[in-house]
């Protein structure tokens, strides 16, 4: 089997990546980590990328295992499934953005993502949208609404994902474009 996946985010997992069935054959592994800085999940590629085809390459996606609301630690695995899900959906978003990318464009993707504000802004919106576009809004929507309306969740962090991530107003107009486009292709059968 091409992913790795801890027991204990097993079903989780499956029922994000089932949203992604194009990446049936990517190699994957979901690592839970200690602690990840500014943020809850990060997917990357792994460093044979360098000299993997673009079909070949591996990636990890690492999940902290705490984060901090008002300076109380919480266990990720306790959120929610929906948000959680969600979390994985958005990172699975970023996987398909680096599927077709090639070897330059990742690595000028992530000197960028480091030095650029508008480069994560873009980054992270590309990811919301593979979600949507691939149906899992209802997730997103969802760990949207865990950070954004959730009081005890420090205001420095909603203040990033309201700067860098998709709206939940954006993600219902992308929807309903999707809605328009699928009516539109119907009507053309």
């Amino acid at each position: 089997m091409n992913k790795t996946i801890p027991n204990c985010i097993k079903g989780n997992i499956v029922k994000a990546l089932s949203y992604y069935p194009e990446l049936k054959n990517t190699s994957i592994s979901f690592k839970i980590k200690k602690n990840i800085k500014k943020s809850t999940m990060q997917a990357q590629p792994t460093w044979d990328f360098l000299w993997k085809s673009r079909k070949n390459r591996s990636y990890v996606i690492l999940i902290s295992n705490t984060f901090k609301i008002e300076g109380q630690e919480f266990n990720t695995l306790d959120i929610p499934s929906e948000v959680f899900i969600g979390w994985i959906g958005h990172e699975l978003g970023h996987i398909m953005d680096y599927e077709r990318r090639s070897k330059l464009s990742l690595i000028l993707f992530g000197i960028n993502y480091l030095i650029s504000s508008k480069s994560i802004k873009e980054a992270e919106r590309t990811a919301d949208t593979f979600a949507v576009s691939h149906g899992m809004a209802t997730y997103i929507l969802a760990t949207k609404d865990f950070i954004l309306n959730n009081a005890s969740i420090a205001q420095d962090y909603k203040a990033r994902i309201i700067k860098y991530y998709l709206s939940p107003e954006e993600i219902m107009e992308l929807v309903e474009e999707k809605k328009v486009d699928l009516q539109l292709d119907l009507r053309n059968e």
